[in-house]
């Protein structure tokens, strides 16, 4: 019995046609004048047409196609194989390809060129992406390093011994870690002034919703400001626990969020956002009787660094605290 040989050239060659026709690989042979030859699965961003008789300066950018054509002379006269990627424009955006060069080998001659391709533009999208994030977690960790770098300085300043500083920079330090959380968390865009007060105020408190209630817009803050506001909310909820109403288990802080009258918003150049914390402060409370770092952060590093300004008053028996934030510390969600 005569068995069909599936080896033949014939079959061999439609064989290979189906298989390419199912995966992205392109496949071009071209004679000794580099002109094409046969081509299998053209990429569209090369040519919508038949390659027939074409030349790479036919089908390819021109710079590219200078390339891979020295390549190919290359091949053509030392029959050694090349590899390069290409980049082609597409209406969807760049395309880029990476191409493998061999010479077609004939009873001791070269005859012609193959060229394999295969689309590669997702891989160097994917590489883009991860630089560009490997550029943004280095800015944001230098961003962080000055910030630690500053609250390290100014808790040293007004700190009288190892141990007072060691205690209140472990716990700025916390809360830069806990807003730090918030802003990971979401791929690094920013956290809502919610659960930026909640996280700040629950590590002091054991009832936040019951100690603190919140008044006016939610807005979304960006990296920078979220730890800056974080800080000054660490602050207050520090010296409040310690002096203010957090130390009565029937005290309470109101926290507010409100687009700034008109007068203020022409002073910053934007129309800001005004955080206020507002507490009643029990009878004889030492809070802010001398400038220590929660008084100098809340009214000179938090609104220097967000670019806006901030004001620490007593009056009537309560303690108020108002930020005054321009627009670009905060963003849609």
């Amino acid at each position: 019995m005569n068995m069909h040989n599936p080896e033949t050239s014939l079959e061999l060659g439609r064989s290979l046609v189906r298989a390419l026709n199912n995966t992205g690989i392109s496949v071009l042979y071209q004679d000794s004048g580099l002109k094409v030859v046969w081509a299998r699965n053209v990429p569209p961003a090369w040519h919508a047409g038949d390659l027939t008789g074409l030349t790479d300066d036919d089908f390819l950018p021109a710079a590219e196609a200078g390339r891979t054509l020295a390549a190919k002379r290359a091949a053509l006269g030392e029959g050694t194989p090349a590899g390069l990627d290409i980049c082609v424009p597409d209406a969807e955006g760049p395309r880029w390809f990476k191409l493998w060069i061999d010479a077609d080998r004939h009873n001791g001659g070269v005859r012609g060129v193959v060229t394999t391709a295969i689309d590669i533009t997702e891989e160097r999208r994917r590489e883009q992406t991860l630089r560009a994030l490997l550029r943004e977690v280095s800015h944001r960790s230098r961003n962080l390093l000055a910030i630690i770098q500053s609250v390290a300085a100014q808790t040293g300043r007004y700190s009288g011994s190892i141990e007072t500083f060691l205690n209140r920079f472990r716990g700025r330090l916390q809360s830069l870690a806990s807003s730090q959380d918030l802003v990971t968390s979401s791929n690094w865009r920013g956290a809502e002034l919610q659960e930026l007060v909640s996280g700040q105020i629950a590590r002091y408190v054991t009832d936040p919703e019951r100690s603190v209630r919140m008044e006016g817009v939610n807005p979304f803050l960006n990296p920078n400001a979220a730890l800056h506001v974080g800080l000054a909310l660490h602050e207050l909820a520090v010296n409040s626990v310690s002096y203010g109403a957090l130390s009565r288990p029937d005290g309470r802080v109101t926290i507010k969020a409100e687009f700034a009258p008109a007068a203020e918003a022409t002073a910053l150049e934007l129309p800001p956002l005004q955080l206020s914390w507002v507490e009643q402060l029990p009878p004889g409370s030492e809070v802010f009787k001398s400038k220590k770092f929660g008084s100098v952060a809340l009214e000179r590093v938090v609104p220097s660094s967000l670019g806006g300004k901030a004001a620490l008053f007593i009056e009537g028996g309560a303690l108020t605290y108002r930020l005054l934030m321009p627009r670009t510390s905060f963003a849609s969600e």
